[in-house]
């Protein structure tokens, strides 16, 4: 079933919005533009082989590709409004959770944090049809939300066998939308001032 599949798909489109407010602008001082590597920074030893995971100056991810997986077809299927919210708060707090309960250092909590902010920002340019890319989710990253869990509710530790590179190689992209080439720029584009505006009141 779509929303399930695509619920990691989902805290994108939310934390995208947050990322806006963040204390790093993705958009004219993020990290990567700042620092060529984080291996190893400051000295502190979890910040070690960080760069493996997206690669040098690639900070996060923005430098990818993606292969449409034909043979797979998602149809958008439209619940209400509020529901959609609760799974996206739900995943905002898991993602607190991983950070504050899987790292141990302040300063690379914070790196992390902001590189997944910068990294679910790029899905706005998805949606605003000005990135390039089709508006979809990688099906393969996005099977492994069961995996973040033990069968006792406890996060795993195990390596779920894939890097940020991989990110892209599995994309789906599910029809049913409602945009239209030639009235929808304007609307998504005034839909997202919105946002922003409401960002910053």
């Amino acid at each position: 079933m779509f929303s399930k599949i695509a619920l990691p798909l989902l805290t994108l489109s939310a934390v995208a919005g947050s990322a806006l407010a963040a204390p790093f602008n993705p958009q004219n001082q993020s990290l990567n533009r700042r620092y060529v590597s984080f291996d190893n920074w400051g000295s502190i030893s979890s910040f070690d082989n960080f760069d493996n995971f997206y690669g040098v100056e690639n900070f996060s991810g923005e430098i990818s590709s993606s292969v449409v997986v034909e043979q797979q077809v998602e149809v958008c299927e439209s619940v209400s409004i509020e529901i959609v919210q609760q799974k996206l708060l739900v995943l905002q707090e898991i993602a607190k959770r991983i950070v504050t309960e899987q790292i141990c250092e302040v300063e690379t909590q914070t790196v992390v944090f902001q590189q997944f902010l910068s990294s679910c920002s790029h899905f706005s340019s998805d949606l605003l049809h000005t990135s390039g890319l089709q508006v979809g989710y990688d099906s393969a990253i996005a099977s492994h939300f069961s995996d973040i869990f033990e069968a006792d509710g406890s996060l795993s530790t195990s390596d779920l066998g894939f890097s940020g590179s991989d990110l892209g190689q599995s994309y789906v992209v599910p029809t049913g939308s409602n945009w239209n080439s030639a009235t929808s720029p304007s609307s998504v584009g005034s839909a997202y001032s919105a946002a922003l505006s409401a960002v910053s009141a």
